[in-house]
């Protein structure tokens, strides 16, 4: 007879890549969900032969906390997992809390595994987590993509995040634990309705009669997801016809992008904005209607991070000089996250942004054909006020610019948005 413990193990290991790395991570903040992630992973990683290690992070915003850490410490040690506490100290009280505290948790936790050659983190959550995720997403009217939730696995500063549990909810998790004799801990902040999650988790709860389940609204979810790679994909096509990349811009031919459907329109604009500006936040859609507008109008305009500029029947996209203006690294380093210059060993040299103080001393500029504002945005090498070099607007002088190794290729990244 199959056990429950059985079962569980088999629908999380289905959802994990079919090859484990040697070192694997899995984040335990002490909850029913996570306890129960890392006993079940304790058994995969003990058959499979995978060192298994596990973090913690302590927010400090609970007097327990420390103690629930502590806690959580104990039980990886029982299983022989080594274990680290992970402390946050920096929220000032102001913002959004959640979501600065879960900007950091992952901080930390990427921070964790770079130190731990830890190539992915399992995460805890659930089809509860989901449902809740498209709930409040359902509210503020996302498109296919906010609606298909939580990703299986994501890349993020080079780590990879996994979530094998978004098909198994809090309940069953919880009978595993009980009928193991486990114990785990309730945090209080999970029956705060001043937090959005919660007030989604309590909407749930109410939709049973209609059939509306955690289960039902992750399916949903998971065919949402489908349709987001299909879209991803014909944006990607659409790109290679329409879009073309000059040393770290983007030039569209217009006609050809107004002729698309408009939700490849969009998604255009926000991964290309993405590859230039960096990832992030993508911009709210009032911002990419704007944008789409002034492609269609010809008309310049500053999003994201990029500026939009209207040459003949194309529409270049580039960084917006405001955004780099106080960008000053070594030669070698990476500037403004893409760049790295190298050259003839220059003490002294800085690699800045080349602006308007430098761009009448390239003489050759306009022999590339790009407007003017694209090339005010690029690095360039200084020694003080001297110009040294400005290679992606024609100035070599033994330079050379290139895009960061951690940077995708363009089109490549179309496929994750």
């Amino acid at each position: 007879m199959t056990t429950k413990a059985e079962t569980l193990r088999t629908e999380l290991r289905a959802r994990l890549p079919e090859k484990l790395p040697s070192r694997l991570g899995v984040a335990v903040s002490g909850g029913g969900d996570s306890v129960a992630l890392m006993y079940l992973l304790h058994e995969i990683a003990q058959n499979e032969g995978v060192e298994l290690r596990a973090a913690t992070v302590n927010h400090g915003l609970r007097a327990e906390a420390e103690a629930e850490a502590e806690r959580v410490a104990v039980q990886a040690a029982l299983l022989e997992i080594p274990h680290e506490t992970l402390q946050w100290q920096g929220w000032d009280g102001a913002g959004n809390l959640q979501d600065q505290a879960r900007q950091a948790r992952y901080g930390l936790l990427t921070d964790w595994a770079h130190r731990n050659a830890v190539p992915a983190i399992v995460l805890g959550h659930t089809a509860d987590d989901q449902a809740e995720t498209f709930l409040m997403r359902l509210g503020r009217a996302a498109g296919v993509t906010g609606l298909s939730g939580m990703p299986d696995a994501r890349d993020l500063k080079g780590v990879t995040l996994l979530r094998p549990m978004l098909g198994i909810t809090r309940q069953v998790l919880r009978e595993y634990l009980s009928e193991a004799g486990v114990e785990w801990i309730e945090d209080p902040s999970n029956q705060d309705l001043r937090f959005d999650r919660i007030k989604a988790r309590e909407a749930l709860a109410g939709l049973d009669t209609l059939g509306i389940s955690a289960k039902s609204l992750t399916r949903v979810a998971e065919n949402l997801a489908q349709a987001r790679e299909a879209l991803a994909v014909f944006t990607q096509e659409s790109a290679r016809k329409v879009a073309v990349v000059d040393d770290g811009d983007i030039c569209l031919d217009r006609s050809g992008f107004v002729a698309l459907p408009g939700e490849i329109q969009r998604r255009l604009v926000v991964g290309i904005t993405a590859w230039i500006a960096g990832q992030g936040y993508p911009p709210r859609r009032s911002s990419v209607d704007q944008a789409l507008a002034a492609i269609r109008d010809g008309r310049t305009l500053s999003v994201a991070g990029c500026l939009l500029i209207p040459q003949g029947d194309k529409t270049w996209f580039c960084r917006e000089l405001n955004a780099v203006i106080a960008e000053n690294v070594e030669p070698l380093d990476v500037w403004d996250k893409r760049w790295v210059l190298s050259g003839p060993r220059t003490p002294g040299a800085q690699v800045r942004v080349l602006g308007e103080a430098g761009l009448p001393q390239v003489p050759d500029w306009r022999l590339l054909g790009k407007p003017r504002r694209a090339l005010l945005s690029s690095p360039a090498v200084w020694e003080g006020e001297n110009l040294l070099s400005a290679p992606l607007a024609g100035l070599s002088n033994g330079w050379t610019a290139g895009l960061a190794p951690e940077t995708p290729e363009f089109y490549s990244s179309l496929l994750s948005h």
